[in-house]
């Protein structure tokens, strides 16, 4: 498996996770808010931006057929119907080129969600570096297709996918002409139950499809992101909202920009710590030895008296020799006069 490259970051292992602001409908219908979103995605320390690109009539019916109601018990549920949410929540495509022209200045990556083949084409306008397969399109080949031909690489989220999808998927893309394909281990609930997100399959997903892994992440919180990361995810990817009480479509399972900056603070210091296999003392361990054992004298001893458990003992600091040295030197003579607290040595044994 080898490493993929999105802009000037490099996604794989030895890398640092490649971290995503996903921007959804959280903008509110508002290009001023979706303006302000890039900026503070960028000041929080995220890698790239990602928004949704399609229109109602790209996605679904206008009409009142039952199918297309939303069910009661849904988060969604005031918009009635699917065509309603999504009129509310797209992003505008007069928009785009104010966002990427945004990006380019803050030197962030700005890339979509395509969901069918004319956001493709509205994409390819703009130069993107990546494209992203929401779960749902999965199975849409036809835009798998689309997609593979830019050849450019293809984050796919795997949320609504049993694993003969997303090797079908893996397959689609690959054999169009895209070899650089990042799997996200998703779970497709607003928001996810942690017992839910099932973060081992992130591993498994590396190792059966050879490809860069991470986790699109709908829980509440920081922490299974931060835990992912730790589990060896490449990427991750967090929906962003503004932290201004303003209620927004997504909003209830995003993170406000506090939020969001510290979990990238937090991935960033999972990652220090992940490291490497090391069983040696580190520089600042060794600063610390004088917490360990050893071996010092605790009663005065003359020169040629013998060492007893009533004169010697194991204490810290650690200094001294090893406790496991004192069966040897017990026994043996003193080569000197030895007061309480000197540490014990071979140059003091005869």
């Amino acid at each position: 498996m080898t490493n993929i490259k999105i802009g000037n970051k490099r996604i794989g292992d030895g890398e640092d996770a490649y971290i995503i602001a996903e921007l959804s409908g959280n903008h509110g219908g508002k290009l001023d808010h979706a303006l302000r979103l890039l900026r503070a995605a960028h000041e929080a320390g995220a890698d790239a931006v990602k928004i949704q690109v399609y229109r109602p009539d790209t996605l679904t019916l206008d009409t009142d057929n039952p199918d297309f109601a939303i069910p009661q018990n849904n988060a969604w549920a005031a918009y009635a119907n699917l065509y309603q949410l999504y009129e509310y929540a797209h992003t505008p495509w007069h928009w785009l080129g104010k966002l990427f022209e945004e990006a380019g200045k803050l030197g962030i990556e700005l890339f979509g969600s395509v969901f069918d083949e004319t956001s493709v084409d509205e994409l390819e306008k703009y130069q993107v570096k990546a494209y992203k397969i929401a779960s749902p399109e999965i199975v849409d080949l036809a835009l798998l297709q689309k997609v593979a031909k830019t050849r450019k690489p293809v984050i796919v989220s795997t949320g609504l996918a049993n694993i003969s999808d997303i090797d079908t998927a893996v397959r689609c893309l690959r054999v169009h002409g895209c070899p650089n394909v990042i799997l996200l281990k998703c779970t497709t609930a607003y928001p996810t139950p942690p017992e839910e997100v099932n973060l081992k399959t992130i591993q498994n997903l590396k190792e059966t499809f050879s490809c860069p892994a991470g986790l699109s992440d709908h829980t509440v919180g920081i922490g299974v992101s931060v835990a992912a990361v730790a589990l060896g995810a490449s990427v991750i990817e967090k929906h962003i909202k503004l932290d201004d009480g303003e209620q927004t479509v997504d909003g209830f399972f995003s993170l406000t920009v506090p939020e969001f900056q510290m979990m990238v603070d937090e991935i960033r210091r999972a990652e220090k710590a992940v490291g490497c296999v090391q069983y040696e003392l580190t520089s600042a361990a060794q600063q610390n030895q004088y917490g360990r054992r050893s071996l010092y004298v605790s009663a005065p001893i003359r020169k040629g008296e013998i060492f007893s458990d009533n004169n010697i003992k194991s204490v810290r600091p650690g200094y001294g020799l090893e406790p496991r040295f004192k069966p040897t030197v017990l026994g043996r003579k003193a080569a000197k006069d030895l007061e309480v607290g000197d540490r014990l040595s071979w140059d003091v044994i005869e």
